[in-house]
């Protein structure tokens, strides 16, 4: 990290428990050649002791605008910002970030924020308990932050402090060190790891001309978490995963078909995040207008029947198979050759419609003991059980259900409410989440996913 070597870095530290690593980063930089001064929140005291940060960084810790020890001709918070190569604020907590998303100064750590001149890096590393982390009011804060060109630190996954496991945990030292490095120029070297590819993905996106960083925002800082995510235990390294997306298109001539409203988008997030944990995916896919994310293998289908074609071919081959397609339950039994003529058909049309084939059926009979098997259900908010015991009929080890009548649920939109349903034998352990973006939707789902399978794997 030589590029933190003889450079200026303003540590703004606010009221989280994670404030304890405050002094560990203070250590670091210092002993990587970096001056560094402190500032912090009024609440930030009650976690972290300013007499230790300034015996560490060798200067006075800001506590207050009117502190006498920090004036310089009353105008202290701008010679600091002049001062900085860079800023990392960590922890930050979900007011400070809020604070900083509007530019708001009611803390020193705000208002030395604001003053930074454009030139110099402003690292944002968020610690907050999960729920306050996926709540739509801190995803909007991220995402403006990162449009102003800040550098946001997405969270670990582990143990909070309120005792739960999630999301929201402040990255070690070492992490926040080499964000701090890549921001400072150490970026432009090559990746040596699959870390470094993607801190880079994240210091990419403060270079971009805002037009472009807007439309790369469009999913949140959230779910870069599942893109930062490195863990083993959360990993699908030499897993194959199977996913089926979109809808299909039943013709009932050249022209016309039989459809429904899936964009395929919850199938392309799962595509996507299975991909970031290291599985190779195959993505069957229906006609949709998303494009093919890089790095799976995606056939491209119409038809119930040519998805189903597509599926055989990989039987034998899954270990994760994850049927997310809005597959059309009916199919003309005759579509006619050319086009229907209106003109010829009359005031009524009569259709004879078949059913179509039952692909989640195919994938049942084709799952290894081992494997683990993924089914979604479109029901009404009341009858959510109801898919559960139609997903278990059929084999399905993990249930996804959302609700036709709730907001941000089901089909075409950008969020989407889910219940996860772990279905063993006669037991079922429902997991709820609160509405979310399609791809932090599918790292719920990869998480009960990969946790399947390891307690399978240890049972052979």
């Amino acid at each position: 990290m030589e590029h933190l070597q003889n450079t200026n870095i303003i540590l703004g530290v606010s009221g989280s428990i994670a404030a304890y690593k405050a002094p560990l980063l203070v250590r670091a930089l210092r002993q990587l050649g970096a001056q560094v001064r402190v500032a912090m929140t009024p609440s930030a005291r009650q976690f972290v002791s300013p007499l230790v940060l300034g015996n560490l960084s060798g200067e006075p810790v800001a506590l207050d605008m009117f502190d006498e020890k920090i004036q310089q001709g009353g105008s202290w918070h701008i010679h600091w910002a002049q001062w900085a190569h860079a800023m990392l604020v960590a922890p930050c907590s979900a007011h400070l970030l809020a604070s900083l998303a509007i530019g708001l100064c009611d803390s020193i750590v705000g208002a030395l924020a604001l003053a930074l001149p454009r030139s110099v890096p402003l690292l944002v590393a968020p610690a907050m308990d999960t729920t306050m982390w996926e709540h739509p009011a801190t995803q909007r804060n991220v995402e403006q932050l990162r449009r102003d060109g800040a550098i946001v630190i997405p969270p670990d996954e582990g143990e909070l402090a309120s005792g739960l496991w999630g999301v929201g945990r402040l990255p070690e030292p070492e992490t926040l060190l080499l964000y701090l490095d890549r921001a400072l120029g150490g970026h432009q070297q090559t990746a040596t790891n699959s870390k470094d590819t993607r801190i880079e993905a994240v210091l990419s996106r403060s270079t971009m001309p805002l037009a472009e960083a807007v439309a790369a925002d469009r999913l949140t800082a959230e779910i870069e978490l599942a893109q930062l995510k490195g863990s083993t235990h959360g990993r699908l390294d030499g897993k194959t995963v199977l996913i089926t997306a979109g809808p299909t298109r039943e013709a009932l001539d050249s022209v016309r078909f039989i459809s429904n409203r899936s964009s395929g988008r919850m199938g392309y997030a799962l595509a996507e995040a299975s991909r970031d944990r290291g599985a190779r995916v195959v993505l069957i896919s229906g006609p949709t207008a998303v494009e093919s994310p890089e790095g799976i293998e995606c056939i491209r289908v119409e038809s119930a029947h040519q998805m189903l074609d597509a599926v055989r071919q990989y039987r034998g081959q899954w270990d994760v198979a994850i049927a997310a397609a809005a597959v059309a339950d009916y199919a003309p039994a005759e579509p006619a050759h050319g086009k229907l003529k209106r003109q010829q058909l009359g005031e009524r049309l009569t259709i004879e419609l078949v059913r179509t084939p039952d692909i989640l059926a195919e994938l049942s009979n084709a799952k290894r003991t081992d494997a683990v098997l993924v089914g979604f259900a479109l029901e009404s908010s009341q009858h959510l059980d109801d898919g559960i015991e139609k997903l278990r009929s059929r084999g399905c080890d993990i249930a996804v259900l959302n609700a036709f009548d709730a907001p941000n649920s089901g089909f075409e939109g950008e969020l989407n409410t889910i219940t996860v349903a772990i279905i063993e034998g006669e037991s079922v352990v429902r997991h709820a989440y609160q509405p979310s973006p399609k791809r932090v939707c599918a790292e719920h789902i990869l998480h009960h996913v990969i946790s399947l399978l390891q307690q399978r794997q240890q049972k052979h």
